[in-house]
């Protein structure tokens, strides 16, 4: 397997070949965005890697902080462990490019049967659900 990469705004993450896997796998990821007065919040998040646009999505709602932090500063950033070894790790920097409404909370259920629960339901705050779209730009790993 190759590496990918991210092309956006001409900015290329290259995200090594042996490192994908923290990506794809249904593993727990660490997002951190930036709260106003410019500490940072990190929250663990379910995630849905998108090796075409080499992007990466998550499901909130409206009413949270981290997504008042987003739309303040669009800066977000994951890491992921390794669970066979956690002082292996990727970490993805970008920025938040795109907020769809999900108010059936259709993708809340696709990333709940993509994390062990296949009889997952929408949640009960799906009006105020939206899907978050991240750019990935940069890479740290170990």
């Amino acid at each position: 397997m190759s590496a990918a990469s991210a092309k956006l705004g001409g900015m290329t993450a290259e995200i090594p070949a042996d490192y994908v896997r923290l990506l794809e796998e249904p593993f727990y990821g660490s997002l951190g965005t930036i709260r106003p007065d410019v500490t940072v919040q990190v929250s663990p998040m379910w995630y849905l890697f998108d090796a075409e646009t080499q992007t990466l999505r998550f499901t909130h709602t409206t009413t949270r902080a981290k997504y008042r932090n987003l739309m303040q500063n669009p800066s977000m950033s994951l890491a992921v462990f390794d669970p066979e070894n956690p002082f292996r790790y990727l970490e993805v920097r970008g920025r938040l490019i795109g907020v769809e409404p999900d108010p059936a909370g259709d993708f809340y259920v696709v990333l709940g049967k993509r994390y062990g629960n296949p009889d997952q339901a929408p949640p009960p705050d799906s009006a105020d659900r939206v899907i978050l779209t991240m750019s990935i730009e940069h890479t740290v790993h170990q």
